[in-house]
C-alpha cells in the first residue's frame, strides 16, 4: 500500500469553509531566472479529483493536502509526531481513496493479471490479497499495489501513484486478450492501529478478528456496500475498508468514527515515520521505473519459476543472474532530528559523492534519525561509514544499517 507520501515540513493552512485550496509555505522559495518563485503559487483546479471523504476531512481539520493520483491526500490534522504516537498507541483513520482501483474482469482475467506481476496469482485464491509489483519489459518497476482477487477472473488493484490503468489497458490491446478494464467507484480508507480490532469488531462484528493477514471480506455497514481487508501501510495492526459507492463516503466516516470514539479514534495523514520503521517503500521516492525489483529488496515478489510468461521476465532472469550494481539500504543519521525530506540528499563516501537518500526522518521511539539511501553495491555493507548532507544542516555522519527497522518478521500486523 506505495501510498502513501507526506509534506511533514509543510507549514500549510487549510480554510474548513473556503471552496478553493489555499496553500501556504513557509521558506519554500525557488529562484528561476532571477525571480522569487513561490511553489504555494502552483494553479490547481477541477482536474484534482476530490474524494469521497474530502468534505469530511475538512470538517476534522485536515491541514495539508498533497497530489497523488490526480487527487488530493490528506498529509496530516495535527503535528505528524503527535500523530505517529496515536498510531502506535492507538487507533488512526486515514481517507486514502487515492489508492484507486485498476479493475480486470472477463474472460482473459486471470491470464491477464497474472502476466502483469511476477508473483505467481495461482498461488492467490479468491477472498485473497497480494501485495505485488507490476513490472515493464526491461523489468522496471511500474507500480507496486495490493491485488486483491474477487473472483476467478476478477481482480483490483490498489494502486500507488502511476497511471497503471493507461499501461493495462495498453498491454489488453498489444496482446488481443478478452479483458475489461476500468476505475470503479471504489474508494478505501484505513484504520490502523492496536485498538484497530476493537473498532472494527464494532462496526462489522466478530467476523473482522479472525480474518488472516492479506484476507479480505465482502460485506455492508448499514447497506452500505464494502470490502474489508487486512492490509495497511504501516506495520501495525490494522484494515482497509473499500467503499463501494462513492455517495455515501461522508456516511461512512462518521459511522467508524462513532465506532472508534471509545477508543479515542483521530483521523491522520500516512505517517512517513512509522513506514519508514517498518521498511515499506514509497513509490516514486524510494522505487521508480528506473528501479527493478532486486535493487530495493523486492526481489522476493519475483517468483521466476512458474509457468507465466509474465512482462519482464527474460529481463529480471538476466538481472538476477549478473547481480545488481545498486541497492537500496537502510541508514541511520547522526544529529538533531531531520525533518521528512523534501528533495533526494547526496550520501558521499570519503569525500567523494557515491548515492542519494531516498527518504529520511527522525523516529522519536528510536530516537534517531532513520531512513533509505540507494548506493553502488560496494557501499552498502552494514555499518559502512558515510556523510549526508542534510539541508540547511550540513554535513552529517551516517552510516549503513539494517532495515526494517522495527519489527523485522512483521509480528505486528499479523496479529
Amino acid at each position: 500500500m506505495e501510498a502513501r507520501a507526506s509534506a511533514h515540513g509543510q507549514k500549510t493552512r487549510f480554510p474548513r469553509n473556503a471552496g478553493q485550496l489555499r496553500f501556504r509555505r513557509k521558506s519554500k522559495i525557488s529562484i528561476f531566472m532571477g525571480e522569487a518563485f513561490d511553489i504555494a503559487t502552483i494553479a490547481r483546479g477541477a482536474r484534482i479529483r476530490r474524494s469521497p471523504y474530502f468534505e469530511a476531512t475538512q470538517r476534522y481539520g485536515c491541514k495539508s493536502y498533497t497530489v497523488y493520483n490526480h487527487m488530493y491526500l490528506p498529509n496530516y490534522y495535527d503535528d505528524p509526531v503527535k500523530e505517529y504516537w496515536r498510531l502506535i498507541e492507538g487507533v488512526t483513520l486515514w481517507d486514502v481513496s487515492v489508492e484507486r482501483q485498476v479493475e480486470i474482469t472477463g474472460p482473459d482475467a486471470f491470464a491477464f493479471a497474472n502476466m502483469l506481476t511476477p508473483r505467481d496469482l495461482t498461488q492467490c485464491r479468491v477472498g485473497q490479497a497480494r501485495y505485488v509489483i507490476i513490472t515493464a519489459l526491461d523489468g522496471g518497476i511500474i507500480n507496486d499495489p495490493v491485488l486483491l482477487r474477487l473472483g476467478k477472473n476478477h481482480f483490483w488493484l490498489a494502486l500507488a501513484d502511476n497511471d497503471v490503468l493507461l499501461w493495462a489497458k495498453g498491454v489488453a490491446l498489444d496482446k488481443g486478450m478478452d479483458v475489461q478494464i476500468c476505475e470503479p467507484d471504489v474508494s478505501p480508507l484505513q484504520v490502523q492501529g492496536p485498538k484497530s480490532k476493537a473498532v472494527m469488531q464494532a462496526l462489522f462484528g466478530d467476523r473482522t478478528l479472525n480474518l488472516p493477514y492479506y484476507h479480505f471480506i465482502e460485506t455492508e455497514l448499514d447497506s452500505i456496500p464494502v470490502i474489508v481487508t487486512r492490509t495497511g501501510w504501516t506495520g501495525e495492526v490494522g484494515y482497509e475498508i473499500y467503499l463501494r459507492d462513492g455517495s455515501r463516503g461522508s456516511e461512512l466516516w462518521e459511522r467508524v468514527m462513532e465506532a472508534g470514539r471509545p477508543y479515542n479514534i483521530t483521523p491522520t495523514g500516512p505517517s512517513d515515520i512509522r513506514r519508514i520503521e517498518a521498511g515499506i517503500l514509497n513509490y516514486g521516492a524510494d522505487m521508480t521505473l528506473a528501479n527493478n525489483p532486486y535493487e530495493v529488496g523486492l526481489g522476493w515478489l519475483v517468483e521466476l519459476d512458474q509457468k507465466a510468461k509474465f512482462i519482464g521476465k527474460d529481463a529480471l532472469k538476466r538481472i538476477k543472474a549478473k547481480g545488481v550494481k545498486r541497492k537500496l539500504v537502510g541508514v541511520e543519521i547522526d544529529g538533531e532530528p531531520v525533518e521528512f525530506n523534501m528533495t533526494r540528499w547526496t550520501v558521499s563516501r570519503n569525500g567523494t559523492p557515491v548515492g542519494h537518500i531516498t527518504s529520511a526522518i527522525y523516529s522519536p521511539r528510536l530516537k534517531k534519525n532513520i531512513g533509505y539511501a540507494m548506493l553502488p553495491i560496494e557501499h552498502t555493507e552494514l555499518g559502512t561509514q558515510l556523510t549526508v548532507a542534510v539541508p540547511e544542516s550540513g554535513d552529517r555522519p551516517a552510516k549503513v544499517a539494517r532495515k526494517p527497522f522495527i519489527d523485522p518478521k512483521k509480528e505486528i500486523p499479523k496479529s
